[in-house]
């Protein structure tokens, strides 16, 4: 039979002048897609979420609870993240899996057990709102609420990277494999430390410590990056190459503007605040450019979150407080997302771009340089709330030689 006249699709040789393939197409779906579909949860898709706790959720079988899939723009095939309710005076289901998972709780108060396979004992720790930690990769776990509420958990996770690449959930959850360089039981391996060392790849903070009990109200140290008076720590948890960091800018106060590639997602921690971002075509000044249409608004407060840069390319994005309150961030890259981290020829030198203003060769739009709107509506937006601008004249004018008023995610 003709293969013409077969059910069976063909390929055929372009003619004379034509190509080979249809031109135009759509993205397929890869197997994160395919996986989050088939769980029977809502998926969340956006730029942000001004509370994920208030998220449509529903059962979960696989877990246990009640949740939903977020998978904001930008972030697809880089990392994943999740919001799961813990019913009260329940348990969700015992996991294991070979991604990487970070935990933010949003409400409640728990504990966690946990252990590897040849592990005689359990080990437990307790959690409350706002204690951040990391589960260990593929070491079994389980998470506890033995309070009459339900508790909430904010997940971030390396799923989308391991379930592109083996496409085989049997083998991501079933692993028998431990990584005991990782997790082998210490006693004091959820004990919260508070030691500050500079990072080895730029310098500045960081805390090794595989859990922080209140990530909310914890001290972090001076760092001037993103304005005067901006303090950060970047926690470095379970041996895991999920980056993330905790920022706060005083009140008052905003970041700089600056750009890069997508990545990373802001969940507030304290305080309300917006963040615009806009794409680098779209110039410094979208505004004063007639190019506004170009710009998107995510307003947030505790839980809330926003895509720093939510499609292709580079995008500028800055962020605003406008609560007495300082406004703290914890910024989430997933693996190997963050710029000095990623691959590249080693030994090549870097640069912090987005620490370092555009007129001096990075990435970061100075004060006296950015649209003129965005000091004028964060000057309304602070009067509508009682509250004073914190931001300094000279730094509009351009005749300060601050560069440490610098800018980042």
């Amino acid at each position: 039979m003709p293969h013409d006249l077969s059910e069976q699709s063909h390929w055929h040789e372009p003619k004379t002048g034509e190509n080979a393939g249809y031109g135009t197409f759509r993205r397929m779906k890869m197997p994160y897609d395919e996986f989050m579909e088939s769980e029977g949860v809502p998926i969340y898709r956006g730029i942000g979420v001004k509370q994920a706790q208030a998220l449509p959720m529903k059962p979960w079988n696989r877990l246990g609870g009640r949740g939903s899939y977020i998978q904001l723009f930008g972030t697809e095939g880089l990392w994943g993240m999740y919001v799961i309710e813990v019913p009260a005076g329940g348990a969700l289901n015992v996991e294991r899996h070979l991604y990487e998972k970070v935990v933010l709780v949003l409400d409640g108060r728990g504990s966690t057990d946990i252990w590897q396979e040849n592990q005689l004992k359990k080990q437990t720790f307790e959690w409350q709102k706002g204690s951040l930690f990391s589960v260990p990769v593929n070491a079994f776990h389980q998470f506890v609420n033995a309070t009459n509420s339900p508790a909430i958990l904010l997940c971030g996770t390396s799923a989308p990277n391991v379930f592109n690449l083996l496409e085989n959930s049997r083998f991501i959850f079933n692993c028998p494999f431990d990584f005991s360089e990782k997790y082998s039981g210490q006693p004091d391996y959820f004990q919260s430390k508070d030691d500050i060392s500079p990072d080895p790849v730029r310098g500045l903070a960081m805390r090794r410590t595989n859990i922080i009990s209140d990530v909310i109200t914890t001290d972090l140290p001076l760092d001037n990056r993103r304005s005067p008076g901006y303090r950060r720590i970047e926690p470095h948890m379970s041996g895991s190459r999920f980056y993330l960091f905790v920022g706060q800018y005083e009140p008052g106060r905003y970041s700089k503007a600056h750009k890069h590639t997508s990545a990373a997602v802001l969940i507030c921690l304290r305080g309300k605040g917006y963040t615009y971002t806009w794409p680098e075509t779209a110039g410094m000044q979208p505004w004063a450019g007639e190019k506004a249409d170009q710009v998107k608004r995510q307003d947030y407060e505790f839980g809330g979150m926003v895509s720093a840069a939510p499609m292709s390319g580079d995008w500028f994005h800055q962020h605003f407080g406008v609560s007495k309150d300082p406004l703290r961030l914890t910024a989430w890259f997933g693996p190997n997302n963050d710029r000095p981290r990623k691959p590249g020829l080693p030994g090549e030198p870097l640069s912090d771009r987005g620490a370092i203003n555009m007129k001096s060769g990075g990435d970061a739009i100075p004060f006296d340089e950015e649209d003129p709107f965005l000091r004028l509506e964060y000057e309304a937006a602070l009067g509508e709330q009682g509250i004073k601008s914190n931001m300094k004249d000279a730094w509009y004018r351009g005749d300060s030689n601050d560069e440490t008023s610098g800018s980042g995610p």
